[in-house]
């Protein structure tokens, strides 16, 4: 505790460059992924072509693929647009899967119904499908997020900033309490992301509540 207080100002701009590092990805993968994933679930052969293809993308190491996206963007290695589009790569990986399971457990009676009330493919996507999928894609969003949070800390190999930079710093500098602080801080936002997004599950799936409201009355 005496190091934080001695260093919370460097502390606290790490925190906001490593939220920054972990999020943005989340924000552009999902945004990425809710089209894939509608893809991949309008037929079995889209839906192995996809997974497949995300699948082999989430096993590429992050530090080599951080590494060779300088090569393939035109970046420099130390700019952390390359720890953005990695951890991208990865959400996109880890949702379309999501996304997809999501939209085929739509019940057919709900997409059926909407289309006897003339809801046209886009219409009844956004305001039935998608909103009926919420539970099952938060869920990957969770998984996303909190991985999201702690692959930002490899980018400190790199030179990109973070809480990772307490690791590296702490271990050059043999100073175990920057390291620990490191550690604890990254926990510390993993599981306030996490539970915000359940939260935001919450409030976009009101009808769930009713459900189990009902479920206990009776």
């Amino acid at each position: 505790m005496s190091w934080l207080q001695r260093n919370l100002d460097f502390v606290l701009g790490l925190m906001r460059e490593h939220l920054a590092l972990a999020l943005i990805p989340v924000l552009l993968g999902l945004v990425i992924s809710i089209p894939l994933g509608w893809v991949a679930s309008r037929n079995r052969y889209s839906r192995a072509a996809l997974i497949t293809i995300t699948g082999v993308l989430y096993t590429i190491p992050s530090l080599a693929l951080i590494v060779i996206l300088p090569v393939l963007l035109g970046t420099q290695i130390l700019d952390p647009i390359n720890v953005v589009v990695a951890l991208t790569i990865y959400t996109v990986a880890l949702l379309v899967r999501s996304v997809a399971d999501a939209l085929a457990a739509v019940p057919k009676a709900s997409v059926a119904a909407a289309t006897a009330m003339g809801y046209r493919p886009l219409r009844r996507f956004l305001a039935v499908e998608l909103p009926l999928s919420v539970p099952v894609v938060v869920a990957g969003l969770r998984v996303a997020a909190v991985s999201n949070t702690s692959l930002v800390t490899v980018g400190a190999l790199v030179g990109v900033g973070g809480l990772g930079q307490l690791f590296t710093e702490g271990f050059q500098r043999d100073i175990p309490p920057e390291i620990i602080t490191g550690i604890v801080l990254v926990m510390v936002l993993a599981l306030l992301i996490d539970g915000l997004l359940l939260l935001v599950g919450r409030v976009l799936t009101p009808w769930d509540r009713v459900g189990t409201g009902a479920g206990r009355t009776s």
